[in-house]
């Protein structure tokens, strides 16, 4: 991209910047809530990209200057520090505009917010159960790495071990824009514990990730709301069976479903699971805005289609592949146990190139 189209993109957003440095001292903006809110991030969102057009253009301003003292100048020895300053200060041209580039690329509204993640065993049985418990403890130990914090929604263990079924909030810095990748449908191949004749079984969990909706992302009508409490089982202490705090939540225009049982706390398990109800309502948009962009372009991003299958742990092989990119890693026991980031980074480098093609910036 020449100098002068990204220094021209780059007018655009100062400009908006200061736009939005002024709205935010508004006090009819501030007295609107749900607008200074959004407001607020945008600016944060455009810091980034200003700090990066004064150092990009006092770049180009210290270039002008040395060719000039090039062109101009009559002294050798101060023709030949120019010269030095010129090669070092041109090397730095190209890797500014790289990064110029993917801060141009319009940011995903969602990608700053929470999460909720939901694992699920898919086909499989009992072997797919133990396999969405290997999940769980990579996002786990992922999650830790990261420094994020995690509270269970919901939890169904399974019959031999691992999980049917978790959900749990993910909170944390730009929890949903790293998260959102590993949605989609997870393969497990290896022989099972029950297997006595050593073949290889192919099973399957599926994951979702959605963005968790602020209270100003989207209202809720109380009435269109029905509320149902019961006792909570499994692990819990003396509360178990015996006390109403279990909450049960259902949308009635959407017939959407959520359950909370993880608190002993009927309040507690009544503000999880509106989270997640809003969250999941407020999905159901979001979806269309992923299925628009996939119609366009390529994305790493899945789309509703549950059963796409994005990503194979074979452990005979001690092997891991990602079909969205053809990338296949042969260190499956450090993925298992929360190694994944390369595997994310790669799924990010992919997105952004098929966003840099799209806006014509490559």
């Amino acid at each position: 991209m020449a100098n002068n189209m990204i220094l021209e993109r780059l007018e655009g957003v100062k400009i908006r910047f200061e736009q939005v440095s002024e709205l935010i001292t508004d006090p009819d903006i501030i007295s609107d809530m749900k607008r200074y809110v959004k407001l607020n991030k945008e600016y944060k969102n455009l810091e980034p990209i200003i700090g990066k057009y004064k150092e990009y253009k006092e770049l180009l301003s210290n270039i002008t200057d040395a060719k000039e003292i090039i062109a101009e100048e009559s002294d050798e020895e101060l023709r030949d520090m120019a010269k030095m300053e010129l090669d070092e200060l041109s090397g730095k041209v190209e890797p500014i505009e790289d990064e110029i580039k993917l801060l141009l690329l319009p940011a995903d509204p969602e990608d700053d917010k929470n999460a909720i993640l939901e694992i699920r065993a898919g086909t499989g049985g009992d072997e797919a159960s133990l396999f969405a418990g290997d999940l769980f403890r990579m996002y786990t130990k992922y999650i830790e790495s990261k420094g994020w914090k995690t509270s269970i929604t919901r939890i169904t263990e399974g019959t031999s071990g691992g999980y049917k079924e978790i959900v749990m909030e993910v909170k944390g810095s730009g929890v949903y824009g790293i998260l959102k990748y590993e949605s989609g449908v997870h393969r497990v191949q290896r022989v099972p514990q029950t297997e006595t004749q050593g073949r290889v079984h192919t099973s399957a969990a599926s994951v979702a990730v959605l963005p968790e909706a602020e209270e100003f992302d989207i209202e809720l009508n109380a009435g269109d709301i029905r509320k149902d409490t019961y006792c909570s089982s499994g692990p819990g202490g003396q509360s178990v069976n015996t006390t109403y705090s279990a909450i049960r939540l259902t949308h009635i225009p959407s017939g959407i479903v959520v359950t909370c049982q993880d608190q002993k706390s009927q309040l507690k398990n009544l503000d999880k699971a509106m989270i997640e109800l809003r969250s999941r309502i407020y999905a159901i948009e979001h979806q269309k805005y992923l299925d628009e962009i996939s119609a366009k372009r390529k994305t790493m991003v899945s789309t509703g289609d549950r059963s796409a299958k994005i990503r194979t742990y074979n452990w005979p092989q001690g092997r891991v592949t990602d079909h969205r990119i053809n990338l296949t890693l042969y260190n499956l026991n450090a993925i298992i146990n929360g190694d994944i980031q390369e595997i994310i980074d790669k799924l990010q480098m992919a997105e952004n190139t098929e966003r840099l093609k799209e806006s014509g910036m490559i």
